[in-house]
């Protein structure tokens, strides 16, 4: 049996310098070793699995990023500063969400008062406002994916060639879990809810 390998902080970020097989094997290295402790903080702190996995992906990003540039030397455990990056990436994606689901409590509060010849114009602008902000707690992939389908109609062939999937079937459990992601995002807000059903007939 293969004895797990073990690397040390400075193994690292030599490995993450170097880029290539060295990079990769790092990077593996750190998934195994960080990602069940940072997708415990995301899920014990209002997310869910999708919300980690994105998460920490971009967390791992930042920290190369971080290396390649030379902000990080080793001055702190690797641990430490991978879990400081999750924390802020997360807090700031929760700030985002509460900030939209707030504006659109403050519009649906005001709606009323605006005239009724500008009112209808007012809210389709809103309604696509709050939807874009939506797409993109999403991630890019599903921004794009649902951009494309439901405001630029275009395809699902013209999307897979697009995104470059590899068939039109791969496309569509990927905008299923798009879609249903974005759902599970708003399910406890009925008027968002209504505002994206709207907004996405309005799109097609």
């Amino acid at each position: 049996m293969k004895k797990p390998e073990n690397l040390t902080d400075s193994e690292i970020l030599h490995g993450i310098i170097l880029g290539g097989p060295d990079l990769e094997r790092c990077l593996g290295y750190l998934y195994r070793q960080h990602y069940s402790v940072l997708e415990h903080y995301v899920q014990t702190n209002s997310g869910d699995q999708d919300d980690a996995a994105d998460i920490i992906q971009e967390c791992f990003l930042v920290f190369v990023r971080m290396v390649e540039d030379r902000k990080f030397r080793g001055e702190s455990s690797i641990k430490s500063v991978l879990y400081a990056i999750c924390r802020n990436l997360w807090i700031t994606e929760l700030r985002k969400r509460k900030n939209l689901m707030a504006r659109h409590e403050l519009y649906e509060a005001e709606k009323e008062s605006i005239s009724p010849d500008v009112s209808s114009e007012i809210s389709r602008q809103e309604d696509s406002r709050v939807v874009m902000d939506l797409f993109e707690t999403l991630g890019d992939k599903c921004k794009n994916i649902l951009l494309a389908f439901y405001y630029e109609n275009l395809s699902m062939k013209e999307i897979t060639v697009k995104e470059g999937f590899s068939n039109e079937q791969v496309l569509r459990n990927k905008k299923h879990k798009c879609l249903k992601a974005l759902v599970e995002k708003i399910q406890n807000h009925p008027t968002l809810y209504q505002t994206l059903k709207n907004a996405l007939q309005n799109g097609q």
